[in-house]
């Protein structure tokens, strides 16, 4: 955890000190150096996984797989049809439906006895993380659009509707901090989620809690001038980069952050974004009672009839005692 951590200082250091002396480097190139590992990485990871075999039919479920008729099949916890498979896939993706299910173990000290309940506080804050991530996201698209498409000026009044402070507090923002720190704890204080974590698990939480609290620092705190961002982020997008006076430092270690995130993203768990899409834990219907799964490693086989493999070793048969549909002696007869 400690080596994650500084990992993260000492990138916000480089950044800032790099905003500071090379405004240039920080904020054209090691911007579109991201974005070209980005892609390439993102896009390298999805054609190994789609190019991968699938030897059985490993659908996980939840309910009654279809059987006989009088019996109601789980159409979307164990879905038998390809609709069906599409439909638990948008509930995964959009609702997270498994997570929904999560469950905790606990072991009581009268008896002793182990007990499993309902845990939901993971799987609502693992849903605010993402939603408000997605809102924050889909926000940022106004530096880089000119005019700016009033559907996103629509989202920013709905996301800051509460008007609180000057500038108005996002709401999406706020609560993509609060759930960031609540998967921070969780990791740290949950004895057995500590156990199993790796620095890799901790670097991407710090290097998002970084992203998220540059960027409210940025905006409430230590300000920088907007008329300038845009005006370097439409040059990034026109591929004619400039860096013009007047842009804190601060932004460029908010922006260092997010190009480190997007160059990290490809080779880490965060994948899980492209790959829940290429699960056959979930992208395979569960009908293996109907359908016969053909495993594509098996190799094509070659097959003789008993004909063959007496011809083969008829001598040595005869010789063992064993019996015979054609004897030596009526073979070479034949012959």
């Amino acid at each position: 955890m400690i080596i994650s951590l500084l990992a993260v200082i000492a990138l916000g250091i480089i950044a800032w000190l790099g905003g500071s002396y090379a405004p240039f480097v920080f904020g054209a190139v090691v911007p579109y150096l991201a974005v070209a590992v980005f892609l390439a990485g993102f896009a390298a990871r999805i054609f190994d996984w789609a190019k991968s075999p699938v030897p059985f039919s490993i659908p996980t479920t939840g309910g009654q797989q279809r059987s006989l008729d009088f019996i109601k099949p789980a159409r979307l916890d164990s879905p038998y049809t390809r609709m069906g498979t599409i439909g638990r896939m948008i509930l995964e993706v959009a609702a997270f439906r498994s997570l929904f299910r999560n469950t905790k173990m606990e072991l009581k000290k009268d008896g002793p006895r182990l007990v499993y309940w309902s845990s939901k506080w993971l799987w609502l804050f693992a849903l605010l993380f993402h939603y408000c991530f997605l809102v924050v996201f889909i926000r940022h698209f106004r530096f880089f659009l000119e005019p700016v498409p009033p559907c996103l000026s629509f989202l920013e009044t709905l996301d800051g509707i509460m008007q609180v402070g000057v500038p108005r507090f996002f709401i999406s923002g706020g609560l993509l901090f609060v759930a960031l720190l609540f998967l921070l704890c969780r990791r740290l204080f949950d004895q057995k989620i500590r156990y199993i974590s790796l620095p890799a698990d901790y670097f991407a939480l710090f290097l998002l809690i970084a992203l998220v609290g540059s960027g409210i620092c940025m905006r409430y705190i230590g300000k920088t001038d907007i008329a300038q961002v845009k005006v370097l982020t439409m040059s990034l997008v026109a591929f004619a980069p400039t860096t013009p006076e007047g842009i804190s430092p601060l932004f460029y270690m908010h922006l260092f952050f997010v190009s480190t995130l997007l160059a990290y993203f490809p080779f880490s768990k965060l994948m899980h974004m492209g790959g829940v899409f290429l699960s056959p834990t979930r992208n395979l219907p569960n009908n293996t009672r109907a359908v016969r799964h053909v495993n594509p490693w098996n190799p094509k086989k070659t097959y003789r009839t008993y004909a063959e493999y007496e011809d083969e070793f008829r001598d040595l048969m005869d010789e063992a005692g064993l019996p015979l549909e054609i004897t030596p002696e009526q073979a070479a007869a034949k012959e």
